[in-house]
Formats: C-alpha cells, structure tokens, sequence
C-alpha cells in the first residue's frame, strides 16, 4: 500500500531565518536542526513549504504566533531552549578585550608620543579610513622625512627646516 503524502506549510515573518535555511553555506547550529528536522519530516513522507508573511499586517495567525512568542519569553522559571552562542558573538567579545587591553597598553606606553597626540584612542584611530603615504607616516610618527630625524641619524648635516626658522620636526612642519 502506497502512503499518503502529507504536507506542511510554514509561514513565517522572518526573511531572515529564511535566507539563512536557503543558504547551503550557513551552518549555524539552530539553522541545520531546522534543516534536520525538514529532512526527518520528508523522510516520512511529508512534504515541507516555507512562506514569508508580511508581519503586523493584521494577520490574526501571525499576530498570535508573535503573542505566544512574547508570553514564552517571559516565562520566569523556564529552561534555555537555546544556550549556544553565535559565533560572531564570541569573535566580537575577543575584539573588544583585544581592544580594550591595547587601549590601555597604549595608554601606558612612553613610545609613540607623536602618533598618542593624533590618535589618543584606539577604537577611534580604527574607525577612520586613511591612506597611509610617506607624508602621513611621517607627521604621524615622527619618522620619516623631516630633517630633524635625518639629522638625528647623521644622514643630513643639518636639522634646520629649508624654511631657516628652526628645526624641521613634524611639530615644526604642522604648524
């Protein structure tokens, strides 16, 4: 005797979580149980439909499944249902130690004077796009090109700026 097949639809206003059970290349572990789960369902004849449904558009099941998913998330003496942490979650919290611990080795640190007086915080620096030339490399560290540092390393005889009115240091050269 040939079984019935059975089927399923699944409507949901997440394109999200849709996208994500779409894409073979999204292995994050609530996506491959649904996954599981579809292919247990389909093993035993079911046929399984996933649907996007435009959310608070008066959708009476809709809004319901919203009302029962808000009730279940504030249910005090619950379990965790799900415990695992995304991998982008983890990956963020190392940067931000990662960060913070050079914030305050930087901070610490009597090196790099020049560049400290541009870029005292480092989260900052990070969040600004700049192309790195000799000339920026130069003001920005006090290395580089300025007379005053040849000088220092005996590469120019003399420190003074072409300009006759002192050194040519990068303090010099910004101002």
């Amino acid at each position: 005797m040939q079984e019935l097949q059975r089927s399923a639809a699944v409507h949901t206003d997440s394109k999200i979580t849709l996208n994500a059970i779409a894409n073979p290349r999204n292995h994050q572990h609530l996506v491959e149980q649904i996954r599981e789960g579809v292919r247990s369902l389909e093993k035993d004849t079911w046929s399984i439909h996933f649907t996007w449904v435009k959310a608070h558009n008066d959708n009476l099941w809709n809004e319901l499944a919203d009302q029962l998913a808000k009730n279940a998330a504030s249910i005090r003496d619950r379990k965790t249902a799900y415990s695992r942490i995304p991998k982008s979650a983890v990956i963020k919290v190392i940067q931000e130690k990662g960060e913070l611990q050079w914030q305050q080795e930087w901070n610490v640190s009597t090196k790099g004077e020049t560049t400290k007086s541009f870029f005292p915080n480092i989260g900052e620096r990070k969040s600004k796009r700049l192309q790195m030339g000799i000339n920026l490399s130069t003001i920005v560290t006090g290395h580089g090109t300025a007379r005053s540092y040849y000088h220092r390393f005996k590469i120019k005889d003399d420190p003074e700026c072409v300009c006759r009115m002192g050194p040519q240091t990068t303090d010099h050269l910004t101002l």
